[in-house]
């Protein structure tokens, strides 16, 4: 994509129509706005918006029943070449099981059957906004980012890249042709509310009325975005027996993508004691996100790019190029 998106912004460039669009919430089943928006597309038998056929999928049943997580592993970190093509056995985790399940139904990952878009539904605890995650930066993917971004005022807009392997992509998202999580916060486990998931369902709309738009013949000019690029993950301090022994200074709670500088407070020990950040300039995100205690991570830190596209609209039948 680095390459591509250096193509001269005046050159447009012609993509097959999307037909098809898969819609999933509950990947993880304490975050509830995805939840309850397919639930409620399901409810309303929403299965087509003009031109595009549209899929709607809890995607863990069971962990969403339960609100919790996940049951047995997380299933947001399934969606790897690896474990899809792994063989099922009794001890297989469910979440394996359902990652495999989804993967035939949507996909399978990187074939030419695959969904033209998948977008799967998540929440964080961290403030971060409304952020869209990719694996890749399509074409089709940054124009959806920029549409949305152009049209929601209310609310900081932001694209996080993930410079990983189509292979070794371990999202729900990467099993699509094209896809992209939708992560909004802050917003507690196990809770819902108002704002989040009308920006959520906003969002949602606003990727609708893209796909409709370009379907249709609509040229969408070129142009650029600012996108982070994840850089390294930060761990909590802790002791000789793995316990933490801090908790994010208050100077950076509640501050995701505000620049760290070296010198700046990260952590403030049990004991009173601050301990300063050291290192590059980085923007710091999903900061003191619960789910990630489990992981080791207390922030992620990113460097921020800025990304060039040229116009787009869709290929004519019987047009080459």
């Amino acid at each position: 994509m680095a390459n591509r998106a250096k193509k001269s912004q005046m050159e447009r460039v012609s993509v097959p129509p999307l037909s098809s669009v898969a819609i999933c919430g509950g990947t993880h089943g304490n975050e509830l706005t995805g939840l309850y928006i397919v639930r409620e597309m399901q409810k309303k038998k929403i299965e087509k918006v003009g031109s595009v056929s549209i899929t709607t999928i809890v995607t863990n049943p069971r962990a969403s029943e339960a609100g919790r997580r996940y049951i047995e592993m997380d299933l947001n970190r399934c969606f790897t070449d690896v474990l899809l093509s792994s063989p099922i056995t009794e001890s297989t985790p469910y979440e394996l099981r359902r990652a495999q399940e989804l993967n035939a139904q949507l996909g399978p990952k990187g074939s030419t059957d695959a969904v033209d878009l998948l977008i799967d539904l998540h929440n964080t605890t961290a403030n971060m906004g409304l952020c869209l995650i990719f694996y890749t930066l399509d074409w089709i993917t940054l124009h959806i980012y920029k549409y949305i971004q152009n049209k929601m005022s209310s609310v900081p807009v932001r694209v996080i890249q993930l410079e990983v392997p189509i292979s070794d992509a371990y999202a729900l998202d990467s099993v699509g042709k094209r896809g992209f999580a939708i992560e909004v916060g802050p917003q507690p486990n196990g809770v819902l509310r108002a704002d989040i998931f009308n920006m959520v369902k906003e969002a949602v709309d606003l990727t609708l009325e893209w796909l409709q738009e370009f379907n249709s013949g609509h040229t969408f000019e070129g142009g650029t975005v600012e996108a982070y690029t994840l850089v390294k993950s930060v761990d909590y301090p802790r002791d000789s027996a793995g316990k933490i022994t801090a908790a994010i200074h208050q100077d950076l709670q509640d501050n995701d993508f505000k620049l760290l500088r070296s010198g700046d407070p990260i952590f403030l020990t049990f004991a009173g004691e601050t301990l300063k950040y050291e290192g590059e300039d980085l923007y710091p995100y999903f900061v003191n996100e619960c789910a990630y205690y489990e992981k080791k991570i207390a922030f992620h830190l990113a460097m921020k790019k800025t990304y060039s596209f040229p116009s787009i609209c869709a290929k004519k039948d019987g047009e080459t190029a």
